[in-house]
């Protein structure tokens, strides 16, 4: 059993390392359009003044379920380009790296939603505490993909520590009006940056 797991191990490896250069081309329309679903949910709840924590939350909630799903047809359209299975190993590795925070992280935010009394974290502590907990989604997903995606985890790591940390100089929380701003900026603006960044590497290294 142990050797079995090992072989199994090595092949997911160095089947990674095979198609680092294919992952990273299957990436970029998924960060560019998952940036441009976070970047929208900002707006929306700015511009229509979703102030409600139920309005919040399924703002939010909404857009990444919108965000999964468009992640999920992109994959599925790559693999089936390259005539590769879907749930292949690195991909079950792959999200089952991530599948621990973000779990949380959903727990976290249906409490807020169904519990009014709910004072383990605030309302206004959600976006910080989701960012969080992506960026230790995205750093240990990381070590079966690109080392870009480390440090982008740490990213989103850096503003969620960078957020709690503005609790300390503001004179009160933000309002939820302005956290949409936040959550679009910080999702919407990092996805969006690091899928273009990522587009142009790699159509400079085709083209060269």
């Amino acid at each position: 059993m142990d050797s079995n797991w090992a072989a199994e191990h090595l092949q997911v490896i160095r089947t990674l390392m095979e198609r680092s250069a294919l992952y990273r081309r299957a990436l970029a329309p998924i960060m560019i359009f998952t940036g441009m679903v976070g970047v929208a949910g900002g707006v929306l709840g700015w511009f229509f003044k979703i102030d409600s924590t139920r309005g919040f939350i399924g703002n939010w909630a909404g857009a990444a379920v919108l965000a999964l799903a468009g992640s999920f047809l992109l994959v599925r359209r790559q693999a089936l380009k390259e005539s590769e299975p879907f749930w292949s190993p690195p991909t079950r590795r792959v999200a089952q790296a991530l599948l621990a925070p973000l779990f949380i992280g959903s727990i976290a935010g249906l409490l807020a939603l169904v519990c009014p009394g709910w004072d383990f974290l605030p309302k206004w502590g959600l976006p910080a505490f989701w960012m969080l907990l992506y960026g230790c989604a995205l750093n240990a997903a990381g070590f079966f993909m690109h080392r870009g995606i480390k440090l982008l985890g740490w990213i989103f790591a850096f503003f969620g520590c960078a957020l709690m940390a503005a609790r300390c100089f503001a004179g009160g929380p933000l309002a939820l009006r302005e956290e949409h701003c936040v959550m679009g900026g910080v999702f919407g603006g990092l996805h969006l940056a690091y899928g273009v960044y990522l587009y142009f590497t790699e159509k400079g290294r085709n083209e060269a």
